[in-house]
């Protein structure tokens, strides 16, 4: 797994012509508290995709091939912006301090967005295994971010995550990688388990499970069962995709892609509107990077 996911982040992304690229905007003092920015060249006032990657909470990059190729070729020309954040690995930092990352990040990017043309009402989080679990912490405790100034955000999307309930994968047969992450102690495991964390209604909540993992659906209907109790508007969508797979095909023209963006629709009007603009062309500009 770690050596797919390193292979993931050496391969270059192919960006498509007309779109704006930042890198590296730092939202701490870590190398690895940064994010890149894809936007189109006029936004104004566009709906910003924040993505999280994967890696089993060690490895993996906001700049790995399979974490943004088909999302930026699919959104970014319909007038969307995308940040994909870097966060501190294990051993540097532990889950809980990685998801204090992630909301410091979200919190950098909401207060830049107009730099680039965003919203920052207009945020929806997205994340893949480990970085999924992450925001999905995020939406079971949205203080993490609110009480570091962040702005709730429209929605989540969480694409099969490492752990909705940390408990559970601990006191079951699970890889070494989830010891190195949560360790040993039941008290961690509660602090963080998105399942354990949820109280109070949040924003709407897509958890995309693979149906080729035994575990990862069953975690998403009883995460999304209770979100629904308690008053969150929360679906599952289950794929028959390795778990790779609903990472990297994200994006490409498909049914789950297009179920993705179903749920995308109902969390706003502008979001609604670039989503069902057709015929919305930018101008096939040369990528401009900035630093």
């Amino acid at each position: 797994m770690q050596r797919r996911a390193a292979a993931m982040a050496q391969s270059s992304a192919v960006l498509p012509p007309g779109i704006r690229v930042v890198r590296d905007v730092t939202y701490g003092s870590d190398p690895k508290q940064r994010f890149d920015v894809y936007a189109p060249m006029q936004a104004d006032h566009a709906p910003v995709i924040f993505m999280v990657h994967g890696g089993a909470w060690a490895i993996g990059d906001k700049a790995a091939k399979n974490v943004i190729e088909n999302k930026v070729a699919r959104w970014v020309p319909r007038g969307f912006i995308l940040v994909s954040v870097n966060y501190r690995l294990l051993p540097d930092a532990v889950p809980r301090q990685q998801a204090q990352d992630v909301a410091q990040a979200l919190v950098q990017a909401q207060r830049q967005a107009m730099e680039w043309g965003g919203d920052r009402e207009k945020f929806i989080l997205m994340g893949h295994s480990a970085g999924a679990h992450l925001v999905d912490l995020l939406a079971a405790q949205p203080s993490i971010a609110l009480q570091r100034g962040a702005t709730l955000w429209l929605g989540t999307v969480s694409l099969d995550s490492a752990s909705l309930n940390v408990v559970q994968t601990m006191q079951s047969r699970h890889p070494r990688l989830y010891d190195r992450a949560f360790g040993s102690d039941p008290a961690v495991w509660q602090a963080v388990s998105p399942l354990q964390q949820l109280h109070a209604p949040g924003a709407p909540f897509l958890a995309v499970c693979s149906s080729r993992r035994a575990d990862s659906c069953p975690q998403a209907h009883h995460f999304v069962d209770k979100a629904t109790r308690l008053g969150t508007r929360a679906q599952v969508l289950e794929q028959d995709l390795s778990h790779e797979e609903i990472n990297q095909q994200l994006g490409t023209p498909s049914s789950y892609t297009a179920q993705v963006e179903a749920f995308m629709r109902n969390l706003d009007p502008a979001v609604a509107h670039l989503l069902d603009d057709q015929a919305r062309q930018l101008s096939a500009l040369p990528v401009v990077i900035s630093r």
